[in-house]
This record gives structure tokens, C-alpha cells and sequence, in this order.
């Protein structure tokens, strides 16, 4: 894992380019390097996994005459250098990144469906004068551009691209309505306007001042024979242990987050099958009655882990200003991850994680919600969904909008969601919190100059997982949509952004090419019975897990945002958004902050403490990012009050 940087174009400047890398030195601390050339500047920092001896970066080809910088891992590397060898190519390291080079001498933009691995990479063609951005599949590694007449920059953060001065600093209203939604951002958007992520499994050509973008690869459901519960059951752990073999790739210590429930455990296990030593597994406390730790300690005592644990200190806001800075979006639910890959780090170069098995099995709670109606969605009337039930949300969010039944808002949630039945996609947002289809919130969240703008809904990026001619599978829409949303825009760039923080790398052995194809050829009534979640999942790992973690309860490392509003977070929230400053700004209504901080704590305000949390976030992301010097951050919490 690495972080790179560069700009194509008459504004290429050397000076620049160094200024991007150092923003980005946390990603690599073991070595930079440079590629300068007529109208090209491209940056690496590296963090050395494999060939920790000769892999350094920019790296070239024989004749110098296609450079590349990468980051990520490419797990099926000795298979394509033994290929590429076999037709003439001629290899001066061990590194997979070197397979880059030579990849697209032999094949072109073909050589990119071949790639088995999780990786970003910019890679130069000086003889053809163009640039080749590329996206693994699932998008677990980052890359995003921003381009203006004739030139390009590019980086593995959006922190990198801000030091180029040419760049303004302004904010993306959209996405920020999308994020205040949402909690993060779905698509191509950044907080930052003309910032742009380039799409997993997409390409991006950058020639003669013209961009291209294209999709490389589509994954397919694997065809055959239909199979009874048990043969999938068989798949599944067959496929995930493979994922995992082929993940141990590396020249470095690595380890396990373990949170003790069915994913985590699940990768402890079977990576215990394939070591030939303990295996090193590390979780994290928060002294809350949630706490998972005593589950994390059950597994690792029955797998005989090396096993590691921390818990976090009472007021974890001090360290909300860093993390803000890391992931560059005001995210809640990343602190947590953000202080346990800085523990993780101490011990281990690498960690596996547990991600993509809720998207892949019917994991998450909400799904209890799904699987049950999935029926009643395809025989409510459109015209009832139309005239009827849209209308009465409405009049119900009308009835108990007044501030004194502030505690009751999540009953009038419960109510909405009711009313959605036959519209999997509105059904599926109300679970996810979503507000803005209520005019009338935005009215009470808004200042004036969020209100002036013309903002298009919430739920327009999902529209495409919920095709509205076909409501018979709406979990088997609603695990895709989370695939190709929440899982890469939320979890996957909080992965990557807490453990990169630290120079930590992350796998995902659930994100496995062959396995994700293999979960998609299984019908969606085989991942949930009973309205249990992960019922097929759970029954793949009978003879593999302890009975008390096949039948544990989901949590994962979350914080309580009850508990924490009587933690920290009333306290700093009363410092930082002063009625001077929220007023000013325009964005947010001060007078619903101060409904929400003066209410008496109570657990039913889940939503609010969280909506609380994120503006408070983006105070500090504004002050950190347009008013201030993202490369001389302050990390005090206190310089942030006022």
C-alpha cells in the first residue's frame, strides 16, 4: 500500500508534485520517489510489503518509456510475471507492480480485467503522451482527479490535489446534501467541487487534454447448475478460504480486526487452518454496555490467537480534528477505526478485515426489516403508492414535526417506513435515515444558503439499483445498491483512510473476486430464513466457529452516540457551533442545533446525536480545509471552539 500523486499538462510542475507527496507521506513512510518529464510530474510514497529491497517507485519499464505508480497489491502476480516472461519480457524485481508495466506493453487496456488484487495506479505512456488511471474493482483503493482545460492532476487523497494552488477550495453543495443524508457520499463527489473519485472497475484516459472514462470490468454472477444449501454452504467456505491463502501474500508481519462476530471470526478461523503460526488479532473496548471485546477474547482463546486489545479513553473527540484531516469528510463511525489501526500498527504491517460479508450474506439488521415485506412491495398498487401512501407520509411527518416530540421521531420514521411498502428504494432510505423526500426537514435543518440551492434528492444515485418495472427481489436489490454504494463510499474509504493514517495496510478477503461471484450466484431467499440474518452464512460456518459466535448478536466497533452525547460531545458541540459562526455561515439552522443540545438525553435520538456529530465535523473540516493549510494542520480540538 502506497500513496500517489501527479499532474499531466503544460501546469506539470516538479515543485508542485513534491508538495502533493509530502501531504500524503502517512501513506508510505518508507521512501518517496519522482518521475519528471516535458508536461508530467508523478509522486509515490511507498509503504513496503512486498520486495522491501528492490520495489521502489515511479518504476519503469525496460526502455523507460512507460512509467508507472501504484498502490495496492496484486495477489495473482506470479501467475502474470511467469505469462508476461514466457512472451519476452524481461523483469528487474520481485515487485507485483513491475507485472504494471509490462502488463499493458503486452496488452493494452486488456491487461486490466486480468488484475486479481485490490489496487489504484497512474501509469505513463511517454512515447503516446498519455495517462492511464485505473480502479480495482470494488474500489477498496482510492484515486481520485480533477481536471481543468489542459491539464490533470490526480491522487490518492483529495489532500494531495489542494496543494496545487491552481485548485479552488470550495464546497460541493450536492454532495454535502448527500452526506447530511446519508453520512457519506455516494458516487463520483467529493466534498471539495471539481474533485471527482474515479468509479471501481473504471478507467480513466487522459490524452492530448481530453478525458475518457470507461468501465473495465462487470462482475457476473458464476453460471451453473442450480445447487442444493449445503453445496452453497460448501462454496462458501471454499471460496473464502482461498481468498484468504491468496491474501497472506507478503514480506511483512500482519494480523486480524477481530470484533468477535461472524466475519472477523470467520477470517480467524480459516487463516488459522493455513498458518503455521498463531494468528495476531487485535480489537478495541469503549467501556459501553455494547462493548464486543469479551466475544473478540472467546474467539481468539478458542483459535489460540496472538491476541491484542485496547480500549478507548472516555473523550475520543480530542482526536476528531486528525481524523477529520485523514478522511477528509467529517465522518462519526471512523474514529473507532481511526485508534484501533494506530494500536494495530505497533505490532503488524498488514491487517484483514471483515467487509463485504454483510453485503455478500444479508448482514445488517436492517435486513430484518427487508426480508419480511419483500413480497408486499410487488402487490401494492403504483397508483396507491402515488396517491395514497406518499401523500399520508407526508400529513404524518406534518403531525409530529413539533420540537416537544422531538423523542418520538423515530415512531414517525417506524410509520413512514410503513408507508413506503411498494417502493423498495424509498423503503430501503427511510431505513437508512434518509430525510430530504420531507421538504419540510430540510426547511428545519438548513440555513438560507443551503435552502437557495437547487439540490437533487437523496435518492437519485440509487434509483439505478431499483429498477422500477421490477420489485420481486428488493433484498436481493438492496444487498447490490449496498455493494455499489455504502460499502465503497462509506466502509471501504473509511478503511482505507483510518489504516493508511498509520502507514497500516488493509485486505478484504470477502471483497475476493471469485468469492463475490460465487455470493451472486446465490438466490437471495437462500442468504436470510426465518428473518435471520446470514442464515446460509451461519451454517457455512457450523463446524468452523464456537456455537456462542454463531449465535451472537451484531454490533461491530461502533460508538453509541447516546452514550457518547453525554460523553463529549454536548460538551464540544456547545464550544464549536457558537450561533455567531453557525449564523455566518448559512449553512445549518442554529435554533434545531440548540433544540437538539438543550433536549434531555435520551436514547430514542439516535439520528440527532449523529446529525449533531456531523455538522460539528464539518466545522472542523471547514476550518481544516478551506480556511486553513491542509498540508499545517492543527490537531487540537480546542483550536476548533469559537
Amino acid at each position: 500500500m502506497c500513496g500517489i500523486c501527479g499532474i499531466v499538462g503544460p501546469a506539470a510542475s516538479d515543485a508542485v508534485v513534491k508538495r502533493m507527496t509530502a501531504a500524503i507521506a502517512h501513506r508510505g513512510p518508507d521512501g518517496e520517489g519522482f518521475y519528471f518529464d516535458a508536461g508530467v510530474a508523478l509522486g509515490h510514497r511507498r509503504l513496503s510489503i512486498i520486495d522491501l529491497l528492490t520495489g521502489d517507485q515511479p518504476m519503469g519499464n525496460e526502455n523507460d518509456t512507460i512509467w508507472v505508480v501504484y498502490n495496492g497489491e496484486i495477489y495473482n502476480f506470479p501467475a502474470l510475471r511467469r505469462d508476461l516472461e514466457r512472451r519476452g519480457h524481461h523483469f528487474r524485481t520481485r515487485s507485483d507492480t513491475e507485472v504494471l508495466v509490462h502488463g499493458y506493453e503486452e496488452y493494452g487496456l486488456d491487461f486490466l480485467p486480468r488484475l486479481d488484487g485490490i489496487f489504484a495506479f497512474a501509469l505513463w505512456d511517454a512515447p503516446r503522451r498519455r495517462l492511464l488511471l485505473a480502479r480495482d474493482y470494488f474500489g477498496v483503493k482510492p484515486l481520485h482527479y480533477h481536471t481543468e482545460g489542459q491539464n490533470l492532476r490526480f491522487g490518492s487523497e483529495v489532500k494531495a490535489i489542494l496543494m496545487d494552488p491552481a485548485v479552488e477550495r470550495t464546497v460541493d453543495w450536492q454532495a454535502l446534501h448527500y452526506f447530511l443524508n446519508l453520512r457519506f457520499i455516494p458516487g463520483e463527489r467529493t466534498l471539495f467541487r471539481g474533485i471527482r473519485r474515479l468509479p471501481p472497475a473504471h478507467y480513466l484516459l487522459f490524452e492530448g487534454g481530453n478525458v475518457r472514462i470507461e468501465r473495465y470490468f462487470s462482475l457476473q454472477p458464476e453460471v451453473g447448475p442450480p445447487r442444493t444449501e449445503a453445496e452453497y454452504a460448501e462454496g462458501i467456505r471454499h471460496y473464502l478460504r482461498e481468498a484468504i491463502r491468496k491474501q497472506l501474500i507478503s514480506d511483512v508481519p500482519l494480523g486480524v480486526y477481530l470484533s468477535g462476530g461472524l466475519d472477523s471470526s470467520a477470517i480467524v478461523a480459516l487463516m488459522s487452518e493455513v498458518m503455521d503460526e498463531p494468528v495476531k488479532t487485535f480489537s478495541m473496548g469503549f467501556h459501553e454496555p455494547t462493548d464486543e471485546v469479551e466475544d473478540a477474547r472467546r474467539v481468539a482463546r478458542h483459535f489460540g490467537t496472538e491476541h491484542h486489545e485496547i480500549f478507548v479513553t472516555p473523550n475520543p473527540l480530542r482526536d476528531f480534528p486528525a481524523v477529520i484531516w485523514h478522511a477528509e469528510e467529517p465522518k462519526e463511525n471512523i474514529l473507532q477505526g481511526y485508534l484501533l489501526s494506530r494500536f494495530a500498527r505497533q505490532t503488524v504491517k498488514v491487517v484483514h478485515g471483515g467487509l463485504g460479508g454483510d453485503e455478500l450474506f444479508a448482514g445488517y439488521l436492517h435486513n430484518r426489516f427487508i426480508y419480511p415485506v419483500r413480497f408486499l412491495h410487488r402487490w401494492i398498487p403504483q397508483g396507491m403508492v402515488r396517491h395514497f401512501l406518499r401523500p399520508l407520509s407526508r400529513l404524518i411527518f406534518r403531525l409530529q414535526s413539533h420540537p416537544a416530540l422531538l423523542q418520538f421521531d423515530e415512531y414517525r420514521r417506524g410509520v413512514q417506513l410503513l408507508l413506503a411498502l411498494g417502493d423498495p428504494a424509498r423503503y430501503y432510505l427511510i431505513l437508512r435515515n434518509v430525510w430530504d423526500h420531507d421538504r419540510a426537514m430540510g426547511n428545519r435543518l438548513y440555513g438560507p444558503a443551503m435552502r437557495a440551492q437547487s439540490l437533487t434528492p437523496t435518492r437519485r444515485p440509487f434509483d439505478p439499483y431499483f429498477p422500477a418495472h421490477d420489485r420481486r427481489q428488493p433484498l436481493a436489490q438492496v444487498l447490490w445498491a449496498e455493494m455499489n454504494t455504502k460499502m465503497v463510499d462509506d466502509f471501504l474509504a473509511n478503511e482505507d483512510r483510518t489504516s493508511m493514517a498509520h502507514g497500516l495496510e488493509v485486505r478484504v478477503p470477502f471483497l475476493d473476486r471469485d468469492l463475490v461471484r460465487f455470493a451472486l450466484s446465490i438466490p437471495p431467499d437462500l442468504k436470510m430464513k426465518g428473518n435471520q440474518t446470514k442464515s446460509l452464512f451461519r451454517r457455512a460456518m457450523r463446524d468452523v466457529l464456537p456455537e456462542e459466535t454463531l449465535r451472537k448478536k451484531k454490533w461491530g466497533f461502533s460508538f453509541n452516540p447516546y452514550y457518547q452525547f453525554q460523553k463529549d460531545l454536548r460538551t464540544v458541540a456547545e464550544r464549536i457551533l457558537t450561533r455567531e459562526r453557525i449564523e455566518a455561515q448559512g449553512i445549518f439552522n442554529y435554533d434545531y442545533l440548540r433544540l437538539i443540545l438543550e433536549h434531555p438525553p435520551h436514547p430514542r435520538l439516535r439520528w440527532h446525536y449523529f446529525f449533531l456529530w456531523n455538522v460539528v465535523g464539518f466545522q472542523i473540516w471547514h476550518r481544516l480545509f478551506l480556511e486553513g493549510k491542509p498540508d499545517h494542520p492543527d490537531f487540537a480540538l480546542e483550536a476548533y471552539y469559537g
